[in-house]
């Protein structure tokens, strides 16, 4: 079997929907698998939906409402008959939130973030196997929640892989093209789950991995794995190939193409990864697969931005030891901070954060108890692998203060202040 996977940006709006269709009959959509995000933007405007909940009730019905008119108008482009069908469709996934967030009774914010924004790529699948289906392409509907077994972790759940193996196994239809969604799955009790943002390139090689696939290919707006992000940095190539040891690192690091789960999966049963544009399907695009490090080898650019910087020091001047150290670790783990970098002296122990749970004044709190703090918001992580003078130059005059400073013989990391310099 193959797996295809299409992200947002793919699925956007009709035409978008229309191109998946052309990029499987050009491709050849026998025996395959496809897993698709939510539409566009739509797992920010769910995350609106949410935010709502907990902040401004009043507004959540009017976000919905336009939510449901924008696949509403998708879905009035696409077909010229069964619109009402595949509309009612789409009206009971909305009725099912509805219900869901007038009779919840959790605070917890996670889980309503889960079983809110896991909506997206219920709608963008009923609407794409509709269409496919009326196009000729007979496909089957998987839920992915039935399937994708996780612990309760909600936003960014670990996986059951013995027991996820096994449902997919016996619900994937090896000859038929089936459907699903990425991103979502559902633990013990039946309750959507989230594997995290962009979690559906993990989704695909989970799929891949249960199903013994030939290969994941991931569909996107860009021709394939780039040394950077063109968004961000100037004069950006195309590489040809990447082991699974350097996509790993540059996942790792937060190369946004591919998802940080994604690859381990596939590197253990040798599944190859392609990264191919669904606006020039015919190009070749990035391979991930075993072989060379790099082709063609030149240094490639990371940037996370608003993330936070932490300078701790011992009260009285004394060292930092191993029970400082551990002592910051557990309270990181504590209070849910995914740690980027990380930098001690005999004094001194920096860390560079990503705030992902908005709980960073909790911990600065719970910190200032034994350490003086000195927080740098909104900050910026620059990461070079594969480093030379210009690339290090590239980043040192680019007009912002150098905050911290960090190599290993590959990677060069810096942090920087989120602005430029007067």
């Amino acid at each position: 079997m193959k797996v295809f996977k299409f992200g947002g940006a793919s699925v956007k709006d009709a035409e978008g929907v229309k191109n998946l269709k052309r990029v499987l009959q050009q491709q050849g959509a026998e025996n395959t698998l496809i897993v698709v995000s939510a539409m566009g933007k739509m797992t920010n405007a769910l995350e609106s939906v949410v935010a709502a909940y907990f902040e401004e009730a009043e507004k959540v019905g009017g976000l919905l409402t336009g939510i449901q008119a924008d696949h509403f108008e998708i879905i009035d482009e696409l077909f010229t008959s069964e619109v009402e069908v595949v509309k009612n469709q789409v009206l009971e996934l909305f009725q099912e939130l509805k219900g869901f967030l007038n009779t919840n009774k959790s605070p917890n914010k996670s889980f309503v973030y889960d079983q809110v924004v896991s909506v997206g790529e219920l709608l963008s699948t009923t609407i794409i196997a509709a269409y496919l289906n009326a196009e000729g392409i007979s496909t089957q509907w998987l839920d992915a929640r039935t399937a994708v077994k996780t612990d309760d972790y909600y936003r960014g759940a670990d996986l059951d892989w013995a027991l996820t193996k096994d449902r997919i196994g016996t619900q994937v239809n090896r000859s038929a093209v089936s459907i699903t969604q990425g991103f979502i799955g559902s633990d013990s009790n039946n309750f959507t789950t989230t594997l995290g943002r962009e979690g559906s390139d993990y989704t695909a090689a989970i799929y891949a991995y249960a199903l013994d696939a030939e290969s994941v290919t991931i569909w996107k707006d860009v021709p394939g794995v780039l040394n950077a992000d063109p968004r961000v940095f100037d004069n950006t190539q195309l590489l040809h190939q990447i082991s699974y040891r350097e996509a790993i690192e540059l996942a790792f690091y937060g190369a946004s193409v591919i998802h940080p789960k994604t690859l381990q999966p596939l590197q253990r049963k040798e599944i190859p990864l392609y990264v191919k544009s669904f606006l020039n399907p015919e190009n070749a695009g990035t391979a991930v697969a075993k072989g060379q490090t790099l082709v063609p080898e030149l240094p490639c650019f990371i940037l996370k931005k608003e993330q936070t910087l932490l300078r701790l020091s011992s009260l009285d001047f004394s060292f930092i030891v191993e029970d400082n150290i551990s002592q910051i670790f557990s309270l990181l783990h504590q209070y849910q901070m995914r740690v980027e970098l990380i930098q001690n002296s005999a004094i001194s122990f920096s860390v560079c954060v990503q705030n992902k749970y908005n709980r960073l004044e909790e911990l600065v709190k719970a910190l200032e108890s034994t350490f003086k703090v000195t927080v740098y918001p909104n900050v910026n992580l620059y990461t070079i692998r594969h480093f030379d003078q210009a690339a290090i130059d590239r980043i040192r005059n680019n007009g912002k203060k150098i905050l911290l400073e960090q190599r290993t013989q590959e990677t060069l990391q810096f942090v920087t202040s989120p602005t430029l310099e007067a």
